[in-house]
């Protein structure tokens, strides 16, 4: 019996992005469901605000700048409230007081994935920003997030303080959006095929299944 080829998955997102925060958890849901089919998921770099300063800038000003005011954010994040519940997922879009440039949580991300860990440091930084209010500005934090899901903190804290990876995230994310992405979460099937948003866990269940077959027919000719 021949082996099948696994699927790659590159999801594209951004760690202070809600509805990749729900996306995320639809796609480790719809993998859950096809537990047949090999799949290779990687954690593709995204800035959903690109203009955020790599300090950071105060919530108030953040939301003022990109909906207008802080009560026109509440009647849209009630719906996204809603459906991280739907998730078994905690949103306190209250809590939150800091927007963060999520360059180094990317950078933490790729850190990560060396030690086959991305998915838990995604899920951990995703966790302290949506349901703690992190600051995922303060270097302590994200040290702290790093040590939690089996990073060494101290070597961590180095790296966080020079330049390591920073163009590399740079060009990965500007490389999404030459392509086109402009919506997250997309996730990208075998490098061909694109499916935005935090689609329904059937449906990428689907997907999965479909691109698999492809692939594998391909492969086999």
């Amino acid at each position: 019996m021949s082996t099948l080829k696994p699927l790659q998955i590159d999801v594209v997102s951004d760690v202070v992005c809600p509805w990749c925060y729900i996306g995320k958890h639809r796609i480790e849901s719809a993998l859950a469901l096809v537990p047949d089919v090999p799949v290779k998921l990687n954690f593709r770099p995204f800035f959903l605000n690109p203009w955020v300063p790599r300090e950071g800038i105060s919530r108030e000003a953040y939301l003022t700048q990109k909906f207008g005011s802080v009560e026109a954010y509440k009647a849209i994040a009630g719906r996204v409230v809603a459906a991280a519940v739907e998730e078994g997922l905690i949103y306190k879009p209250e809590l939150v007081a800091r927007q963060p440039n999520t360059t180094d949580c990317h950078r933490l991300i790729l850190w990560a994935e060396a030690i086959g860990k991305a998915p838990e440091m995604k899920q951990r930084l995703m966790e302290l920003y949506f349901r703690d209010g992190g600051d995922l500005t303060d270097v302590n934090v994200l040290v702290q997030a790093a040590a939690d899901i089996g990073l060494d903190a101290e070597d961590v804290r180095k790296r966080l303080a020079t330049d390591e990876d920073v163009a590399r995230v740079s060009a990965d994310a500007q490389e999404a959006a030459e392509k086109g992405i402009s919506g997250v979460p997309t996730y990208v099937f075998a490098q061909k095929y694109a499916v935005s948003g935090a689609q329904d866990p059937n449906l990428l269940a689907r997907a999965i299944r479909q691109v698999s077959a492809e692939i594998n027919a391909e492969a086999a000719q």
